[in-house]
C-alpha cells in the first residue's frame, strides 16, 4: 500500500440475506484514497452509498473483500483495535448531526479524545481550540437544542477532526441544511481541507458539492465507476448554452 493512501477497500462485496435469496449491494468495489484529496460518491437512493461508507469505516462488516486504513487491514482485528484505529484515523459527519443533547458542544467535540484515553484537561484544551477554528468559540457551552442547525453540523465537524484523523467520511453533510448554511459548510470543509491535509469521502446527492471533489465516483448496480469531471461540466455548459 502506497503510504500517501489513507484508505482503501479492494473487491469489496455486501449481500443482505431478504427472502428466498440474498440481495447484492455492492459488487466488488475497490477505491483508495490519498493524504489530502477529496472524493465524492454519487448514485441514486437504495444505490449502496451509505453501505459503502459504513464498511470504509468499519462500522459493518463486507460479505468479501478487504478494507485498508493506515496500512492495516480491519477483518483481522478485534472490535477493540478496530475501534481504536477508527478513533485514530476516521472522522464520521453524517446528515443528521447525531450529538448528545445533554452535552454541550465542548463536551461533544471532546468525545473522541475522552474515547481515545485523552486527559479531560487536554481534550478540553483541543476541543476549544478546534470549535474556535470552526467559528463556535462563543458557542462553546450550548447544548445542540440551543444551536442552529448549521451549527450543529459544525460542532459535528469540530467532533469529527478533533482527534487530527487521516480521513474524515461524511454522509449527505449538506443534505438537512439551507443553500446558504449548505454553502458556508462546505467551504468550512475546503479549507479544513487545505489547512490540515484531511482526506473527504462525501457522500451526497449534491450534484454542485459532488462536482467541487477532486474525484466523482458513482455508484451503480452495485459496481463503483469514476466520473470525468471535466467532461460532465463541460455537458453541463453545453446544455445551458443550448436552452
Amino acid at each position: 500500500m502506497d503510504k500517501d493512501i489513507v484508505i482503501q477497500c479492494h473487491d469489496l462485496s455486501k449481500s443482505y440475506e431478504e427472502g428466498p435469496s440474498p440481495v447484492q449491494v455492492l459488487n466488488n468495489v475497490s477505491m483508495s484514497v490519498a493524504k489530502g484529496e477529496r472524493v465524492s460518491i454519487i448514485g441514486s437512493s437504495g444505490s449502496g452509498k451509505s453501505t459503502l461508507l459504513n464498511l470504509l469505516g468499519g462500522l459493518d462488516t463486507p460479505t468479501a473483500g478487504t478494507v485498508t486504513i493506515a496500512n492495516q487491514e480491519l477483518a483481522p482485528l478485534s472490535e477493540n483495535k478496530r475501534g481504536l484505529l477508527r478513533n485514530h484515523y476516521l472522522g464520521f459527519v453524517y446528515q443528521f448531526h447525531h450529538l448528545l443533547g445533554e452535552f454541550t458542544a465542548l463536551e461533544n467535540a471532546a468525545m473522541p479524545l475522552l474515547i481515545g484515553k485523552c486527559s479531560v484537561e487536554e481534550a478540553t484544551k483541543r476541543a476549544t481550540e478546534i470549535l474556535v477554528r470552526v467559528g463556535l468559540g462563543e458557542r462553546l457551552h450550548h447544548k445542540p437544542s440551543e444551536l442552529s442547525g448549521g451549527e450543529r453540523q459544525r460542532v459535528a465537524i469540530a467532533r469529527a477532526i478533533v482527534t487530527k484523523p487521516a480521513c474524515v467520511l461524511m454522509d449527505e453533510p449538506t443534505g438537512n441544511l439551507d443553500q446558504e448554511t449548505a454553502l458556508s459548510i462546505q467551504n468550512l470543509m475546503w479549507e479544513l481541507n487545505q489547512e490540515y491535509s484531511l482526506s473527504f469521502i462525501i457522500v451526497t446527492h449534491d450534484q454542485k458539492l459532488a462536482h467541487t471533489m477532486d474525484r466523482v465516483l458513482e455508484l451503480t448496480k452495485g459496481s463503483l465507476q469514476e466520473i470525468n469531471i471535466h467532461h460532465s461540466q463541460k455537458n453541463q455548459a453545453n446544455n445551458v448554452t443550448a436552452r
